[in-house]
Protein backbone atom coordinates (compact mmCIF):
# COMPACT_ATOMS: atom_id res chain seq x y z
CA UNK A 1 0.00 0.00 0.00
CA UNK A 2 3.03 2.56 0.92
CA UNK A 3 4.28 1.78 -2.71
CA UNK A 4 1.22 2.46 -4.24
CA UNK A 5 1.38 5.34 -2.51
CA UNK A 6 4.33 6.83 -3.23
CA UNK A 7 4.00 5.49 -6.92
CA UNK A 8 1.07 8.02 -6.88
CA UNK A 9 2.63 10.63 -5.15
CA UNK A 10 5.61 10.62 -7.62
CA UNK A 11 3.13 10.19 -10.58
CA UNK A 12 1.13 13.55 -9.24
CA UNK A 13 4.38 15.78 -8.79
CA UNK A 14 5.45 14.94 -12.81
CA UNK A 15 2.23 15.77 -13.69
CA UNK A 16 1.94 19.23 -11.49
CA UNK A 17 5.69 19.79 -12.88
CA UNK A 18 4.35 19.33 -16.30
CA UNK A 19 1.27 21.54 -15.91
CA UNK A 20 3.69 24.26 -14.67
CA UNK A 21 6.37 24.29 -17.03
CA UNK A 22 3.25 24.35 -19.98
CA UNK A 23 2.12 27.36 -18.01
CA UNK A 24 5.33 28.89 -18.02
CA UNK A 25 6.62 28.15 -21.40
CA UNK A 26 3.19 29.40 -22.82
CA UNK A 27 3.62 32.55 -20.43
CA UNK A 28 7.53 33.04 -21.84
CA UNK A 29 6.59 32.95 -25.13
CA UNK A 30 3.45 35.64 -24.84
CA UNK A 31 6.07 38.17 -23.42
CA UNK A 32 8.92 37.24 -26.81
CA UNK A 33 5.59 38.08 -29.24
CA UNK A 34 5.66 41.41 -30.61
CA UNK A 35 2.14 42.39 -31.93
CA UNK A 36 1.44 43.92 -35.19
CA UNK A 37 4.96 43.39 -36.94
CA UNK A 38 4.36 43.76 -40.62
CA UNK A 39 6.29 41.78 -43.46
CA UNK A 40 8.96 42.93 -44.69
CA UNK A 41 8.31 44.78 -48.28
CA UNK A 42 11.92 44.16 -49.46
CA UNK A 43 14.79 42.82 -49.49
CA UNK A 44 16.68 43.30 -46.36
CA UNK A 45 19.91 46.01 -46.81
CA UNK A 46 22.51 43.52 -45.98
CA UNK A 47 20.82 40.61 -47.79
CA UNK A 48 20.64 42.68 -51.07
CA UNK A 49 24.03 44.24 -50.55
CA UNK A 50 25.33 40.63 -50.52
CA UNK A 51 22.81 39.74 -53.38
CA UNK A 52 24.61 42.75 -55.59
CA UNK A 53 28.15 41.59 -54.26
CA UNK A 54 27.55 38.07 -55.81
CA UNK A 55 26.44 38.99 -59.03
CA UNK A 56 29.78 41.06 -59.34
CA UNK A 57 32.02 38.21 -57.60
CA UNK A 58 30.08 35.46 -60.05
CA UNK A 59 30.65 37.90 -63.22
CA UNK A 60 34.40 38.63 -62.68
CA UNK A 61 34.76 35.26 -62.64
CA UNK A 62 32.79 34.66 -65.82
CA UNK A 63 30.13 33.35 -64.39
CA UNK A 64 26.48 35.35 -65.33
CA UNK A 65 23.54 34.37 -62.36
CA UNK A 66 20.26 35.98 -62.62
CA UNK A 67 18.40 36.22 -59.31
CA UNK A 68 15.24 34.82 -59.98
CA UNK A 69 13.44 35.28 -56.43
CA UNK A 70 14.08 37.76 -53.63
CA UNK A 71 11.42 39.23 -50.92
CA UNK A 72 8.16 37.27 -51.33
CA UNK A 73 4.60 38.23 -49.74
CA UNK A 74 2.85 35.64 -47.72
CA UNK A 75 0.52 35.33 -51.11
CA UNK A 76 3.21 34.59 -53.21
CA UNK A 77 4.56 32.26 -50.77
CA UNK A 78 1.04 30.27 -50.71
CA UNK A 79 0.80 30.18 -54.52
CA UNK A 80 4.05 28.65 -54.70
CA UNK A 81 3.23 26.29 -51.79
CA UNK A 82 -0.03 24.84 -54.48
CA UNK A 83 2.26 23.91 -57.21
CA UNK A 84 2.38 20.32 -56.80
CA UNK A 85 -0.64 20.47 -54.67
CA UNK A 86 -3.84 21.61 -55.19
CA UNK A 87 -2.42 23.31 -59.03
CA UNK A 88 0.10 21.51 -61.18
CA UNK A 89 3.58 20.91 -61.89
CA UNK A 90 5.90 19.54 -59.34
CA UNK A 91 6.45 20.50 -55.38
CA UNK A 92 8.71 23.23 -55.41
CA UNK A 93 8.53 24.35 -51.57
CA UNK A 94 7.67 23.18 -48.66
CA UNK A 95 6.38 25.76 -46.77
CA UNK A 96 3.18 27.82 -46.82
CA UNK A 97 3.23 32.08 -46.58
CA UNK A 98 4.71 33.12 -43.36
CA UNK A 99 7.21 30.65 -43.23
CA UNK A 100 9.83 31.57 -45.65
CA UNK A 101 12.87 33.53 -45.34
CA UNK A 102 11.86 34.82 -48.36
CA UNK A 103 8.97 36.30 -46.64
CA UNK A 104 10.93 38.38 -44.44
CA UNK A 105 13.36 39.84 -46.98
CA UNK A 106 16.34 37.29 -45.93
CA UNK A 107 16.50 35.05 -48.64
CA UNK A 108 17.10 34.70 -52.59
CA UNK A 109 16.82 32.25 -55.46
CA UNK A 110 19.86 32.10 -58.24
CA UNK A 111 20.03 30.41 -61.39
CA UNK A 112 22.68 30.57 -64.59
CA UNK A 113 22.48 33.13 -67.53
CA UNK A 114 23.17 31.36 -70.90
CA UNK A 115 24.60 33.42 -73.41
CA UNK A 116 22.05 32.99 -75.25
CA UNK A 117 19.95 34.71 -72.66
CA UNK A 118 18.15 31.32 -71.33
CA UNK A 119 18.16 30.35 -67.54
CA UNK A 120 19.20 26.92 -66.03
CA UNK A 121 19.53 25.33 -62.87
CA UNK A 122 22.70 22.91 -64.38
CA UNK A 123 24.65 22.05 -61.36
CA UNK A 124 27.54 20.38 -63.79
CA UNK A 125 27.81 23.33 -66.37
CA UNK A 126 31.21 24.92 -67.01
CA UNK A 127 30.29 27.78 -69.19
CA UNK A 128 34.11 29.51 -68.03
CA UNK A 129 35.87 26.61 -68.84
CA UNK A 130 37.98 26.38 -65.10
CA UNK A 131 37.43 22.86 -64.64
CA UNK A 132 35.12 23.59 -61.72
CA UNK A 133 31.00 23.82 -61.57
CA UNK A 134 30.12 27.16 -62.15
CA UNK A 135 27.12 26.61 -59.75
CA UNK A 136 29.55 25.62 -57.29
CA UNK A 137 31.85 28.07 -57.57
CA UNK A 138 28.86 30.60 -56.89
CA UNK A 139 27.33 28.62 -54.04
CA UNK A 140 31.24 29.19 -52.62
CA UNK A 141 31.31 32.67 -53.24
CA UNK A 142 27.57 33.35 -51.57
CA UNK A 143 29.27 31.31 -48.55
CA UNK A 144 31.89 34.11 -48.23
CA UNK A 145 29.09 36.76 -48.40
CA UNK A 146 27.65 35.13 -45.46
CA UNK A 147 25.04 33.38 -47.06
CA UNK A 148 23.43 29.91 -46.14
CA UNK A 149 23.15 27.56 -48.96
CA UNK A 150 19.81 25.51 -49.15
CA UNK A 151 21.92 22.52 -50.42
CA UNK A 152 23.12 22.20 -47.42
CA UNK A 153 19.87 21.44 -45.76
CA UNK A 154 19.54 17.50 -44.78
CA UNK A 155 16.21 17.44 -45.86
CA UNK A 156 14.51 19.02 -48.87
CA UNK A 157 17.69 20.18 -50.83
CA UNK A 158 16.64 23.39 -52.18
CA UNK A 159 19.96 24.16 -54.32
CA UNK A 160 18.95 27.66 -55.61
CA UNK A 161 18.49 29.29 -52.50
CA UNK A 162 20.52 31.19 -50.13
CA UNK A 163 19.56 32.75 -46.98
CA UNK A 164 20.98 35.13 -44.04
CA UNK A 165 18.88 34.60 -40.99
CA UNK A 166 21.02 36.75 -38.69
CA UNK A 167 20.40 33.61 -35.71
CA UNK A 168 16.94 34.53 -36.12
CA UNK A 169 14.63 31.28 -36.10
CA UNK A 170 11.19 31.29 -37.99
CA UNK A 171 9.46 30.84 -35.07
CA UNK A 172 11.18 34.06 -33.79
CA UNK A 173 10.69 35.68 -37.54
CA UNK A 174 6.82 34.62 -36.89
CA UNK A 175 6.52 36.31 -34.02
CA UNK A 176 7.37 39.79 -35.12
CA UNK A 177 11.38 39.58 -34.62
CA UNK A 178 13.17 41.31 -36.90
CA UNK A 179 17.00 41.57 -38.00
CA UNK A 180 18.16 45.41 -37.27
CA UNK A 181 18.28 47.01 -40.39
CA UNK A 182 19.92 50.24 -39.10
CA UNK A 183 23.04 48.75 -38.64
CA UNK A 184 23.51 47.71 -42.72
CA UNK A 185 22.04 51.08 -44.06
CA UNK A 186 23.94 52.51 -46.82
CA UNK A 187 25.04 55.88 -47.75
Amino acid sequence: MKRRSKNLITFLFIIGVGIFCIYISDDLERQFIKKDVPLPTDLHPKVNEAKKALMNRAAEAGIEIVITAGHRTKEEQDALYEKGRSTGGQVVTNVAGGGSYHNYGLAIDFALKLDDGDVVWDMERDDNGNGESDWMEVVAMAKDLGFEWGGDWSSFKDYPHLQMDFGFTMRELKNGHRPDESEYATN
